[in-house]
């Protein structure tokens, strides 16, 4: 299992996956450092969940794609894309930015289950046609793993966190499926709300 002795970390109150875009305002001098090193070297590094309790063990490697703004006090408006989850083993305090000894842990060997999958892109399919009223392109469904679909959708921490954790991609799509039932439920309710928000209260039948 690689292990990486000084990898840079960005600890957020948030949660990213591999596969997603996530824009970054760098203004500290410990982040404007990280970004120098990552940008030079062309290395990722990785955004982790900071909670009340320290950070989670689990964060998404990520790479900067795009310096979107670069501003003369040395601020960063970055552009970046998540690409695969590491465990944190051992922090550092040794370095000019945050840093961890880190591992990149393997999914277990396993059998793809079609049906998993194919019940986890229909459902997703579903969503993105009833909160986009777009069509989902089946080429590029096709190709989707459960990460791809799920950085598309707006989840909560614990939900994304749950995914990163997960190293069985059979289960991250069934995950990804109970969370994508539950955001159709969601947006349902929501289409039903508004219609009786301008009926006044009152169910209408034609």
């Amino acid at each position: 299992m690689a292990r990486v002795e000084d990898f840079p970390l960005f600890p957020l109150g948030m949660v990213a996956l591999p596969h997603e875009l996530v824009p970054l305002h760098l203004f500290e001098e410990r982040f404007k450092a990280l970004a120098a090193v990552c940008l030079e070297h062309e290395r990722e590094f990785g955004i982790v969940w900071s909670t009340d309790d320290g950070l989670r063990p689990v964060g998404c490697a990520c790479e900067i794609t795009e310096v979107l703004e670069r501003m003369d006090d040395g601020r960063l408006n970055v552009l970046t894309r998540g690409t695969r989850p590491f465990r944190v083993l051992e922090e550092r305090d040794d370095l000019p930015y945050p840093a961890a000894a880190v591992e990149f842990p393997p999914d277990k060997e396993e059998e793809p289950d079609a049906d998993i999958a194919r019940d986890a892109r229909t459902v997703y399919a579903e969503l993105v046609r009833q909160a986009t009223d777009g069509e989902p392109d089946e080429a590029e469904l096709a190709e989707m793993d459960a990460y791809a679909m799920a950085a598309t959708v707006d989840f909560g921490l614990d939900a994304k966190q749950g995914l990163l954790d997960l190293r069985s991609e059979n289960a991250r799509l069934r995950l990804v499926t109970r969370l994508f039932r539950a955001a159709l439920k969601r947006l349902d309710f929501a289409d039903r709300a508004q219609a009786r928000a301008r009926s006044n209260g009152k169910v209408r039948f034609s």
